[in-house]
Order: structure tokens, then sequence, then C-alpha cells
């Protein structure tokens, strides 16, 4: 008998899950998306200007190789409209409980019971169920929140459902976090978080402010910098830029792509060794480190010609520390005569503004480009596993979990896109695949009981994981959304992906054991 599998979210990694089972004629499968439809963080991220610095045909599954593709770096529409393709292709959205927020999940002993807060009609893509916890700017008036209590008592009681397997793929990029400044509840104007747009605002003339500088921020500042009358850009820590070779794919290069037999195949391949043999090599302080330092100096020199601001945009730790902001168009927007960049802290927001140590910045807009909870991996869900043990209390030192994929202590719990699989140099979509090619692998041996990863595999992994991360430059002088508060870097993967390929595709045992 096939087993029942609960998938926890319909992004790229829960639908890849869902389509590979489909695939292996298993279909008593159920995937629990919260919002009102699918796309994960391509959903919820619709800012303007949205999009991906990595190039779509590496961005894509490998089975669904798709023609489609208008340009070199996909925005997000066109990557939100490939992962609704796929669902429809493969006829996975049938299986998808939208508007349904898993809130617990706990062992039994042998199976699984997946809680449940409540179900939504479909139809209120990019929202989240009333009541969650993380939900960052509303955009209302007078503060940056406004919604409702968080946890399941905002919504309808739930129920509870029973699986032999749970395959968590909620993200590292879902959970938007708010900066703690004094006052920020008492902003007079309009706020709200990158990634819960207020597309509703019109920026027209306004006076915004922009706190934080990173990826996001460098994709919609350019297109908020056309519209404010004047934008005052709130930098912490300069960022490592960059730039971006985007190019429109003609009809002529589009047709190629589908109808010549291996190009697109070939053109795939040759981005991917060009990440690995490239650019990998300079996140591990290795012979192309200078030359990405060079290119992101050439860079900054060709597109800020006054050395103050020159300066002030110039990081003081080494290029990968920090994530690289790949991008064009962000330099430029920072010199127009309506964009300023402060680099004062921030003491407080006011009624009126942005108090920093140099007087008062008065606005009416915040937009808070202040990343995500990226360490709190599968926060705010409950997990319960072997003999009551708790998934919060066994990772209060930082998440970790064999090949960032099964913990100790929760038999047949299966992570995607877990910790240390984050990527700085290629495609996620890459180490998914492998993710869930390995769970498919696991779920034959579950027919004679429930499997858990051995402590001593996890501890030699635990081991290899940290004689690779001294290698690289993340630990080097820098504060990044990779590491906990502690230090420890919880999202990367140390090594070259084909190295990770090769470790996910060995035979389950003898790293597992059966309980």
């Amino acid at each position: 008998m096939a087993p029942r599998v609960a998938i926890i979210g319909a992004g790229f990694g829960g639908l890849c899950m869902a389509i590979q089972l489909e695939r292996a004629g298993i279909h008593s499968y159920t995937v629990f998306e919260r919002a009102g439809d699918l796309g994960g963080t391509w959903r919820d991220n619709s800012y303007p200007g949205a999009g991906c610095d990595i190039p779509s045909h590496l961005y894509s599954y490998s089975f669904e190789k798709y023609a489609s593709w208008t340009r070199r770096y996909p925005g997000q529409p066109e990557i939100l409209g490939y992962l609704e393709h796929c669902a429809d292709k493969y006829d996975v959205r049938r299986k998808i409980r939208f508007g349904t927020e898993v809130t617990r999940a706990t062992f039994d002993g042998s199976r699984w019971h997946v809680t449940t807060a409540g179900d939504q009609a479909k139809g209120e893509a990019g929202s989240t169920p009333d009541g969650t916890a993380d939900s960052p700017a509303s955009g209302r008036t007078g503060g940056p929140t406004g919604g409702t209590a968080s946890g399941a008592g905002g919504r309808a009681a739930g129920r509870v459902e029973i699986f032999d397997v749970v395959v968590m793929s909620v993200g590292q990029l879902n959970r938007p976090r708010l900066p703690d400044i004094p006052g920020m509840a008492d902003f007079a104007g309009v706020s709200f978080h990158s990634a819960r747009w207020n597309h509703d605002h019109d920026l027209t003339g306004r006076r915004v402010a922009v706190i934080g500088n990173g990826s996001s921020a460098a994709q919609f500042i350019p297109k908020v910098a056309e519209q404010a009358g004047h934008l005052t850009v709130f930098q912490r820590t300069p960022n490592w830029v960059i730039p971006k070779p985007d190019a429109a794919f003609g009809l002529l290069a589009r047709l190629a792509f589908r109808f010549v037999p291996g190009l697109q195949r070939a053109y795939r391949e040759w981005i991917y060794r060009y990440a690995e043999g490239a650019l990998y090599p300079a996140l591990a302080q290795g012979w192309s480190a200078g030359l990405l330092r060079k290119r992101a100096l050439a860079h900054l020199d060709a597109q800020v010609p006054d050395p103050e601001l020159r300066a002030r945009l110039t990081p003081d730790y080494p290029p990968g520390c920090k994530r690289v902001v790949i991008d064009s168009a962000f330099y430029p927007a920072l010199t127009r005569q309506n964009v300023e960049v402060v680099t004062d802290g921030i003491a407080e927001i006011t009624p009126k503004g942005v108090r920093t140590a140099e007087g008062l910045h008065e606005v009416d807009t915040i937009i808070y480009a202040t990343g995500f909870r990226s360490t709190e991996f599968l926060s705010p869900i409950e997990v319960e596993g072997r003999d009551g043990r708790s998934l919060e209390e066994q990772w209060s030192g930082g998440a970790e979990a064999y090949l960032g994929i099964s913990v100790p202590n929760f038999p047949n719990l299966f992570l995607l896109y877990g910790p240390n699989t984050n990527l700085g140099h290629n495609s996620i979509v890459f180490m998914l695949e492998c993710q869930v090619r390995h769970v498919m692998a696991c779920l034959p041996h579950l027919a004679r009981g429930p499997l858990e990863v051995r402590p001593e595999a996890m501890a030699a992994w635990r081991r290899q994981l940290d004689a690779a991360m001294s290698r690289m430059v993340w630990g080097d002088g820098c504060q990044s959304w990779y590491k906990t508060a502690a230090g420890r870097v919880t999202n990367n993967w140390p090594g070259p992906t084909t190295l990770y390929r090769r470790l996910t595709a060995r035979p389950p045992r003898p790293a597992y054991r059966r309980v």
C-alpha cells in the first residue's frame, strides 16, 4: 500500500514533491498551502521589479524545461506562471488544500498527526489566512502590522489528519522580518514590508523611506525612485553589487529553444557549469574571489561618479560574506536627484518619519526591506517527534538536519530547502530536485516501519559541515541572513552542488534506521 504523504507548502519544493509522487503513481498525498494560491515566495513577493538573479533556464525543473521564457533573468510574473503551468500540466493542483495552515505535526510512534487551522476558499492569491503570526505590514495607517491575533485562535477550528510521511516545504524566506525600532507603531503614514507589497498605495509624488538595501530593495528601489517625489534609503551595511547581464529572448531564440534538439539542455548545462566553476570558488575563497571583488568595484566606479557616495556604498567585508546583489539599475537609482542615501543609525520612528542622530527625515510612506526570519526553520509549526521530542527544543542551538533533509528522533519527517541547503551561487531548484529524489528513494523502505536518520550519521554530517564551512567566506566579519544571532551558519551549503547531488543519491541505508 502506498504511504499517505502530507506535503506542507506549494512553492517550488512542494510542487516538485507532488509532481514526482504523481509520476511514480503515488496519489495518496495532500498538499497543504496556507495561502489562497500556489507559488510560495514567488506568489508573496510581487513588489515592482521582483525577479530572480539565476537565469531562467536553470531556475526551473530539469524535467520541465519550458521554452516560453522571455528573458535571461525571469521576472516574478513569469516564474509564478511557470509554477502554475507545472501544477496544471502534471495535474497536482487538485491535490492542494488552499487556505489551510498546518499548525502542528505530532508523531505517535508509527504515524504523523497533522493539525490544520481551517480552510479558506481559493482565490486569495498572495494572501495568508487571517491571524498569521508573521503577517507584517498591512499597509494600514498607524503601524506596520495591523493583523489579527496570531495562532489558530484567530480562525475557525481545524482538524487532525493522519499521515505516514510528512514533507515540510515551507522554505527559508517565507516569514518577513520587521526590525526592532522604537516607535514603529506610532507612524502616521502607510508602512509595509516588501514581501507584502501594498499595491493599493500609490507612491507617485510621495516622500518614501526604504529601510534596508538587500537584493529585494535593489530590485524595487529603481521603480520606486521613478515614482516618488523623494526617496530616502536607510543603509545599515552596503552590499557588494555586480552587473546583471539581462537580455530578452527574441522570437527566433525562443523558437530555437523549443525546436532545436538539445539546445535548451546545452544552454542550461553551460550556465550550471559556469556557476560551479567560477562563482563557487569565490565563496570558497578560491581563485575567483579576487576577480569577483574587482568586478564589483569596477561596477561601482562606473555607475557612481560621486566619490563621497561611492565611499558609503563600498563594503568593508569580503564579497560573498553577505549575498552578492546582482543588479544593473540599483546604483543609477541611488544617484538620482530625488534619492538620498542615509547611513546614520536609526534612533526611532516618529509619527512624521524616521529619526537618526542627524535629525528627522519626514516621510509619508515606509517600506521595510528587512528580509526574513530565515533561521527559524518550520516556525511557527509545532513539531513533536518520537517520545514527545520537540523539534524547537532540539534545534535550540540552531537548525540542523542530515543532508538538510532528515532529523534524528523525527521518523518519516523530511525537509525540502532545509538547514544548510541554500546556495549563494547556483539554483536552489537543483538542490530541491536532489532532495526530492532522496525522499522518493526513502519511501519504499517505509513499508516495514518508520525510518529516522541515525544520531551517529547526523554527528558525522555535522563534523563534515563544520570542516567545509571553515573554508567559506560567510563567517568573515559580516552579519547576514545566513546566520543565527550566535553567528552559526545554518542556511548555506558549503560545497559544490555536484557533491550534494552525489551525497543525496546514496541509498537511505545505512544512514537511516528503523524505529
